[in-house]
Order: C-alpha cells, then structure tokens, then sequence
C-alpha cells in the first residue's frame, strides 16, 4: 500500500508537471504567432488547410455579428432570386447602349461618351450568355483564336476582309495579327517601333492606344513586357472592344470625345495611333493636348496612317493632297506647341517625344492657343470637360532633370518605391507605409492561392481589382499568365492610380454605382476590398453586386474581403445571384473581424435560363 501511494504521488506530479509544461508551451506559441515572428501564421493556414473538408455549408455568423445596422437591411429577410434578363441583353453594355447613345448629339463623338441608365431604368436581371458559350482558349492561344460562340459577331470579318484583322473559320474566329496599318503583321509593325523607341530595355512597360480596333498592338506588345490600355468606341462594328479582351487583352470601351480620358497625368510612356480616326488636328489641338496630359515626361507619341506618308498614299486615302499636307502641317504645329521633339517620319510612321519638363518649354506659355491648364488635381478627371490647354508639368531643378521623377525600367520598377511616394504627392502614405502595403497583400495573395489553388495557373487571364489602392494585389500576381485592370473609385479618399503606373501597372478611374465600361463576361476573376463598405452609403449592394455579375464569365471567380456585418449581406444577395459562395476566416484568425468570401458564378446561357 505505501508502494502504491508513493507511485500515485510520483504520477500526480508528473501530470501537473507535463500540464503546466504544455499550458507553458502553447502561451508562448499563442504569443510567438500574434507577434507576427517565425512560422505561427504558417502554423494557423495549415490547419485551416486541414480543415477545409469539414466544410459547414449552413454556417451563420448572425449569432455573433448584426447587419441590422446596414440600409436596406436584409440581415434576416430573404432574397428572392434574380431571374435572368431577355436574351436580347447578352452584350449589354448600360452605359454605352446604343437606342440611349443617339440621342445625345453628335458633335465632338458625344453620343459614343458613356451615358448610364437612371436608377429606375436599370435591369434588376441576371446578363444571360449566348447559347453554347465556351470558357475561352488559354493564353497565348486566345490571342489568335476566340470561339464563335462566345461573340456571335461577323461584321468585322467582312468589313475588315482585305484588312487582315479577323477571319471567321468554322466555330472560331482567328486574329491573323494584321492592322489597317500593318499589313505584314503587328511583329513586323512593332520591330520598325522598336527601332526607334526603346521598348526592349524596360523603359516602355505602359502603352496606350486610341481607337484599337481589336487591339492586335496590345496583343504583341505583350511579348516585349509592354501592358498597353486599349480603347474603342461601342460602334456598328459591334464588338471591338468584346474580341480584344475574349482574346485576354487589356481594353475598355471608350472615346476620345468631350470628356477627359479616365486616368491620372503623367501616366503612360507611350501613346499611340494606327489610322484611328481620331480629328488631331481639330479643336484647336484638344485631343493632342489630352494625349500629353496623361503621358509621361520623355514619353513618346506614335501616329500612323492618314495624314503621314500622304505623298505616297493619298490616292488610296482618297483625298487630296493639299488637305492632306494641311492637316500634318496644324498637328506639326500643335506638336511644336506642346514642345514635343519629332524623333522620326518613316514609312507612314511619324513618333514624337514628350518634353522632359517645362523649363527647357518657355514658348507655350506665351501663345494664346496653348495656356496653362488651372490644374487643382491632376486625378479630377471623372466626367470632366477635355479643355483646351496644356498640362503643366511638375517643376525641377535643372532642364534635364525628369518632373516628377525618373522611373526604373520594369521590371524593377514593380517594386521599387515611385516617384509620387518618394516626393510626398500622396497624401497618407509614406516609404514605410508603401512597403508594409506590399508585404500585407504578398500574405493576403498566398492565403487566397491557399482556397483558389488556380489563382496564378492561367486559369484566370483577365483579373479586375475593384478597389486597388496602391496596386500590391496586381503586384503580388504579375506574371505573363494574367494581368489585372486596377481600379480607383472615384470616391475614394486618395487618388494612388498615379502610384499604380509609375509601378509598371495599368488601371482607370470607376463610380461602382455604374456600369463599367465593357462587355458582358470579359473577366476571369474580380477582386473587391472593401468596396461595400465604401459604397455603403452611396448605392445598393444588389447594383453593384449585378455589374460585377455581368462582367464576370460564367464559372468565373470573385474574392470579396470586408467587415463580417457587410458580407452577410453580401453573400445573401450573391446567393440570389446564383453564385456558389464559401465566407471564410481572415487569415489571421477568426477573432478579426475582417471575413473573405470565395465566390464561383455559375455555368448558365440563354438556353438553359429557366
């Protein structure tokens, strides 16, 4: 018996021991992973990982969480489903529609500006695709090929024929690379360029593109690392714009009209112009004064076709040649203007450079036609009249130095801190701030490939971020596979698209209470940070929720991160939607009270509607 009570007095201390040593153990460990140190965030996704089977598909944080608090509460009411719209709406377009478009006059390209329903006129319906659409080609297939289905359009194919723009052969069309102004090919096109500028070293990572047709420049430009924002009108071609990004190329619907173009100053490195159609020597040179607005200092300008090389071309052109030789001589003038330098006229093929900053540039300021822009923000630019006026630049110290700072080649500039954070033109954000912005959406991007383990497989090509901040979400996913449209809202509190380029990115200003400018089904994947709480005052969820629907393609993917009261309402509506979601902890932890839910839009077209 004294032999037994000495063992259970030995075996109670040895458990009281190994209790304490493991309540030790696991306080350090708790405190060691709050920190942020060592492994303990790889510690906490390894067990979710583990855990995602035991999936609870009726988990409810309403226990703990109230979205009484939200307008147009819907925390404990239910959502009826949206029923799919008309067939006739598959390419609906709300703010370019065509029958609302002509009505509007047509001076200055006005009736093809965006034009937005009113709120009573808005479809409160689900965008049906076409019958039989398909998931499009991988890249770098979708560049030559996109199946018939998904863009059921042959106006192109016979009014761009002998154009070598696009041919329709069997259930596919196939984009040969050819242009109004390349016939021997965009490659050839972008060699005799390349001769010129230099696009090969990394100096020209942002192109833009009026007037793209179906952007076969943007498409090869790709291969020298060069993202180029293309853009056309919604016009009787019908589907510009849709074959561009059906082919996984960056475009929107737009025009150079009365409105400024929706991006910051001092943007792109080049700009250019194939036979566009654009009036340059018009409007007192307002069109070329909007161009130098948003390129960049030293940046380049690149117009072929009509009026350049007229000596040669005039009598396919079907002009005369004195109307021809005046029309370059006023875009020389403006050009003169403007202090651009012409760097070569070749083969059709005229290029200008933008000057470096405005010391070295007096002249202008003396001439009537070419004052001074009253520039409060370079960022103010949403729905805004284009003026006749040059941009002024940000001052320097000397006539050789770059205003607003010398950019690193890409891809070096992706992380490299830019300009306007280096100077302070941000307001809110410092070196600091912008490099601990980077890390937190490198973690962000990892956890999120640990739910959507396609994230950078090229499984998603066309990639939007609704509210992109200071870019590191596109940051964090570059690769040739992808690319990603950053969006600004327009209402947000600091404008950071001027952030987004100088770091090798493309974007454009958006109000989300209205429809983007694109066709149905032209992205692969969208995320959203915080834009309902953003717009939680400004609109509806459900608006919102059915324009992201629209552009998204069916069994596409969407990643919304916001408060946990926000998402329940979110998700309720996505529900209706036909959206297959899955809300998910932050990957810190389910104590934060930032939630992420994981959506896949579902297959359906007009065949199977009901």
């Amino acid at each position: 018996m004294a032999r037994n009570l000495t063992e259970n007095r030995t075996r109670n201390t040895l458990i009281v021991i190994v209790i304490l040593g493991l309540c030790s153990f696991f306080y350090l460990l708790g405190a060691w992973q709050k920190s942020g140190s060592g492994g303990g965030d790889k510690t906490h996704q390894w067990v979710i990982e583990q855990m995602k089977c035991a999936q609870l598909p009726n988990l409810s944080f309403e226990t703990h969480h109230s979205a009484s608090n939200l307008p147009n509460d819907t925390g404990s009411s239910k959502i009826e489903p949206f029923k799919p719209c008309d067939e006739q709406y598959t390419d609906y377009t709300p703010c370019e529609e065509q029958k609302r478009a002509m009505s509007f006059p047509r001076d200055n390209m006005i009736y093809r500006e965006r034009h937005c329903p009113l709120d009573k006129e808005k479809l409160h319906c689900l965008i049906p695709a076409p019958k039989g659409y398909v998931t499009p080609f991988r890249w770098p297939k979708s560049r030559d090929f996109v199946p018939y289905a998904n863009v059921p359009h042959k106006s192109l194919t016979v009014e761009k024929a002998i154009q070598n723009w696009v041919h329709y052969e069997g259930n596919v069309f196939r984009f040969p690379g050819g242009g109004t102004q390349f016939p021997q090919g965009a490659d050839k096109y972008i060699d005799q360029l390349a001769s010129v500028i230099p696009i090969a070293e990394g100096k020209v990572r942002t192109a833009l593109d009026t007037g793209c047709g179906v952007a076969s420049l943007g498409a090869y430009l790709l291969k020298k690392n060069v993202l180029t924002m293309s853009f056309a009108p919604r016009d009787n071609h019908e589907a510009q714009v849709q074959f561009a990004l059906e082919r996984g190329v960056p475009a929107y619907i737009g025009v150079l009209g009365s409105i400024k173009l929706p991006f910051p100053s001092r943007v792109f490195d080049m700009a250019h112009c194939s036979r566009c159609l654009i009036p340059w020597s018009g409007n007192d040179g307002m069109y070329m004064m909007e161009v130098d607005r948003v390129l960049r200092p030293g940046g380049y300008w690149v117009l072929s076709g009509p009026p350049i090389g007229w000596k040669i071309h005039y009598k396919g052109w079907q002009r005369s040649k004195e109307d021809l030789r005046n029309e370059q001589r006023n875009i020389e003038q403006f050009a003169q203007l403007l202090c651009w330098n012409k760097i070569s006229e070749k083969d059709g093929i005229a290029i200008w450079r933008k000057r470096l900053n405005d010391k070295s540039c007096s002249m202008k300021q003396d001439n009537p036609k070419g004052g001074k822009c009253d520039l409060t923000s370079d960022s103010d630019v949403w729905y805004k009249k284009m003026e006749v006026c040059i941009t002024p630049l940000p001052e320097v110290n000397s006539v050789s130095e770059v205003a607003g700072g010398q950019l690193e080649p890409f891809p070096k500039r992706l992380y490299a801190v830019p300009p306007r954070i280096t100077l302070g033109s941000v307001p809110g954000f410092s070196v600091q701030s912008y490099e601990e912005d980077n890390n937190l959406w490198q973690k962000h991007v990892k956890a999120y490939k640990k739910t959507n383990n396609l994230l950078d497989t090229g499984r998603y090509r066309n990639i939007m971020d609704m509210n992109a901040g200071l870019g590191s979400f596109a940051a964090a996913l570059e690769s040739p596979k992808l690319w990603v449209m950053n969006v600004i809202p327009t209402i947000a509190n600091t404008s950071t698209l001027g952030v987004i380029y100088e770091r090798g990115l493309i974007g454009m200003y958006h109000d989300w209470c209205e429809g983007f400018s694109t066709y149905p089904r032209t992205y692969d994947l969208i995320h959203s940070n915080d834009i309902f709480s953003l717009y939680q005052n400004k609109c509806q969820f459900e608006d919102i929720l059915l324009e992201m629907d629209r552009i998204l393609r069916p069994e596409g993917a969407v990643i919304i991160r916001d408060k946990v009261d926000v998402l329940v309402k979110v998700e309720k509506i996505a529900n209706a939607m036909r959206w297959k979601t899955r809300l998910a902890d932050h990957e810190g932890g389910p104590h934060v009270p930032e939630k992420i839910l994981f959506v896949v839009k579902q297959y359906w077209d007009v065949s199977t509607s009901s």
